[in-house]
């Protein structure tokens, strides 16, 4: 007798051992959580980040050991603007400066600095403690500088720093995360009862993807001992795991539920429901998993850590759907559709063929030729402003304004230019070269202030190493860090640098700071682009032909998904690079895409993307076993799998549209991307590109191979001309999903164990 499959052995297990399985996955994600949070987070430091020269810059004077004490800046302004008094304006400063020198918090006060236009006076204030922990003990700083604003009507006394910064964005930041998942959570609940008409079952797969996250943020944390973590991965896991997480589980629930519509018991359906959605999950979850492994090739830290956290949650979410979900649709069994939501559950359970997508079908079979052209050349409209996409590095500059710690950057900046866009200047030589390094260092600041290039307001000091071996100096810019004059100004300290420090023995150099990142970050990842799409299509192509054994399969959905995720750009293009949809989505355009967007996206498209593909294409090449022609066959696998997949994509698309509302732009770019690729692959993909290409291709669809059909289906005569008038008996439908295992009940070999 033919062996089980491992999806259903382990679905068998599950299902008759209900509370050995639930107890063992809630005692994994309790274990994987509270270890993760006793390990702690290694988080990536300066010496992992960065490339080319400006990560170069990073490492050397991560090698220089300097003190990195937080740094706050008190500026003080006319509350209406324009120019102060100076005599009241030095009393302000002197409150500032008394009050500062008062707290635990603060190690030194420097003297008040004016500004060139008589606009505003800056206090420099040094905290105590480093920059990783500035932001919980900034607040008394904050305190002084509110008593200081009330002490002094007429003047506006704000702070900004390291500290302060960081507790804005954070407190702003983690308010948006919070309304995003106030919002997705009910929606996503609400997309599952009109799915499944019953609140248990809209739970169920709520309930595991949460699980499935939880149980990934503690093993990520742990993995981060190996591969340090980015700041945003957690928020990338919470957003990879609800998403494959409830599709997961969508799949298994409505295939079970289908197979018990059928009249079969409840074991039997979950062992169908494993043979066909558990191996299309398996079989899923692994192109995901191999999409993300691709982020490995682009040798950056950042890349590493999104693909190790979208990698570990993704396969958590997996064995959820393969091992607690079939012990829980067993315990429950017929609670499973408790309570009803009436009118809901007659709209779910309704008998019979759904008569919209035959229509939507319609074109796409009658008239294949014509409708590839027509939706292909609509695709690739959409795609055309992809062409000019521009890459930048984001930066305060594209946060929003309503933000009021970065309003006060703005009017530091205005008045102060070297406290905004700057330069770091690195030098690593022998401690005898100190002398001669210094010098270069001053001969460079001397060009610098010469040339309109740089910033006037602010004399730059070097830094000096205790060993004397790395010196350094911050070098302003009065000019935007997105603008054509930060990076001239970065391209002639570059250029000047090498004859500066020429004569030095020994010597090492680079130039570093936000712009010199952005450029060099931009220039890698173009660098590295073909290397990270060939592995993800190389690879994904692969497995999708020893999966359906089809090279033309295979073929058909590495260009499908490539034209999908064309045309997700070319939205994002047209939506982002321009300023009209500003007011829409409350953004400032930057005329760029943020800049490691575009390859993390297309690993995550083409994944997520795939994971559609595989699921419709099984149900097809399952009608196809039964022995119906090719365009029967995908009429008919398309329908069977509509409600699903339309579901599945509903709530992908609602979660990824919630992060559009973000106030970072990366989010905002990554959620209307995500969300526009999921509407495009859902709709016109399947609905169109899909079912005309399969029905041009005909029995070329299995090449090199062919179809098997496991029982011929004796074909009716239609009552139309569409096969999707007339079903095959429901006996032969279910037979390519049962055919390949005895069911219980069709054999005195098979008693359960239960007794039933």
């Amino acid at each position: 007798m033919r062996k089980n499959p491992a999806t259903v052995r382990i679905a068998r297990w599950s299902a008759t051992h209900p509370w050995s399985a639930i107890v063992g996955w809630t005692a994994f994600v309790v274990v994987c959580f509270l270890l993760g949070g006793a390990a702690g987070t290694n988080k990536i430091s300066d010496a992992d980040s960065g490339v080319r020269e400006s990560g170069t810059a990073t490492r050397l004077e991560a090698s220089g050991n300097f003190p990195e004490a937080p740094e706050e800046s008190v500026l003080i302004t006319a509350e209406n603007g324009g120019k102060i008094d100076a005599a009241e304006a030095k009393a302000v400063s002197q409150d500032v400066i008394a009050r500062m020198k008062t707290l635990a918090e603060v190690a030194e006060v420097g003297e008040a600095i004016p500004a060139p236009d008589g606009e505003a006076v800056l206090v420099p204030v040094t905290m105590t403690g480093d920059s990783e922990t500035a932001d919980a003990h900034v607040q008394p700083l904050l305190d002084q500088s509110a008593a200081v604003q009330q002490a002094h009507p007429g003047f506006r006394v704000e702070q900004v720093g390291t500290g302060s910064t960081a507790k804005g964005l954070t407190e702003t930041l983690g308010e948006d995360f919070e309304r995003a998942e106030f919002l997705s959570l009910p929606m996503t609940l609400l997309i599952l009862l009109v799915v499944f008409g019953a609140v248990i079952a809209a739970g169920i797969p709520v309930v595991l993807a949460l699980s499935s996250v939880a149980a990934a943020i503690g093993l990520s944390a742990l993995v981060s001992h190996f591969v340090p973590a980015t700041s945003t991965v957690t928020n990338v896991i919470l957003l990879m795991g609800m998403a494959v997480g409830v599709d997961y589980s969508l799949f298994y629930i409505k295939r079970e539920r289908e197979e018990r519509a059928k009249g079969r018991d409840r074991l039997d359906a979950i062992e169908i429901a494993a043979l066909t959605s558990g191996h299309t999950v398996v079989m899923s979850g692994i192109t995901v998993i191999v999409a993300m492994a691709g982020l490995y090739l682009a040798r950056e830290a950042t890349f590493s850590s999104l693909a190790t956290g979208s990698i570990v949650v993704v396969a958590v979410a997996m064995l959820a759907s393969l091992t607690v979900l079939p012990a829980l649709l067993a315990k429950l069994g017929r609670w499973v559709d408790r309570p009803k939501v009436p009118f809901l559950w007659r709209l779910t359970m309704r008998s019979g063929r759904s008569r919209v997508w035959p229509r939507l079908l319609r074109p796409a079979l009658k008239h294949p030729v014509l409708t590839l052209i027509v939706s292909v050349g609509a695709l690739l409209a959409l795609a055309v402003p992809a062409l000019d996409m521009k890459l930048k590095q984001s930066s305060s500059e594209d946060l929003s304004r309503d933000i009021a710690v970065i309003r006060a950057l703005d009017r530091l900046t205005a008045h102060f230019p070297s406290e905004g866009t700057t330069h770091q200047v690195v030098v690593r030589a022998p401690a005898e070269e100190s002398a001669a390094v210094t010098t270069a260092l001053k001969g460079l600041i001397g060009k610098a202030e010469a040339d309109p290039l740089f910033a006037k307001d602010r004399e730059p000091t070097v830094r000096e190493s205790a060993d004397k071996t790395v010196h350094t100096v911050t070098v302003g810019t009065p000019y935007p860090a997105k603008s054509d004059g930060a990076h001239d100004s970065l391209d002639a300290l570059r250029g000047w640098l090498p004859d500066a420090v020429g004569g030095v023995s020994g010597v090492e150099y680079a130039v570093g700071g936000k712009v010199a990142q952005s450029d060099d970050f931009t220039n890698h990842l173009q660098e590295r682009l073909p290397w990270v799409v060939g592995f993800v299509l190389l690879l994904t192509m692969g497995m999708m032909a020893v999966m359906f054994r089809s090279v033309a399969i295979a073929l058909s959905a590495v260009v499908l998904n490539l034209l999908s995720a064309a045309a997700a750009f070319g939205v994002l293009v047209a939506v982002f690079q321009n300023t009209w949809a500003e007011g829409v989505l409350d953004f400032s355009s930057s005329g760029a895409l943020v800049n490691w967007l575009p390859l993390f996206l297309f690993v995550v498209l083409f994944g997520l993307s795939m994971d559609y593909h595989v699921f419709v294409v099984s149900r097809i090449r399952e009608a196809a076993q039964q022995g119906l022609t090719m365009r029967a066959a995908v009429e008919e696998g398309i329908t069977r799998s509509a409600g699903v997949v339309t579901s599945a994509a509903i709530v992908m698309v609602g979660v990824f549209s919630i992060f559009g509302t973000l106030s970072l732009i990366e989010f905002k770019q990554l959620g209307v991307g995500l969300a526009t690729a999921i509407l495009i692959d859902a709709l016109v993909i399947r609905t169109y590109v899909l079912p005309a290409l399969m029905a041009v291709l005909g029995d070329a669809n299995w090449w090199p191979g062919r179809i098997k059909v496991d029982r011929p289906v004796e074909e009716t005569p239609a009552p139309t001309e569409s096969a999707a008038q007339w079903a095959p008996p429901e006996q032969s439908y279910a037979h390519a999903a049962t055919a390949q295992f005895p069911v219980y009940g069709q054999g005195p070999q098979h008693r359960r164990p239960d007794g039933n």
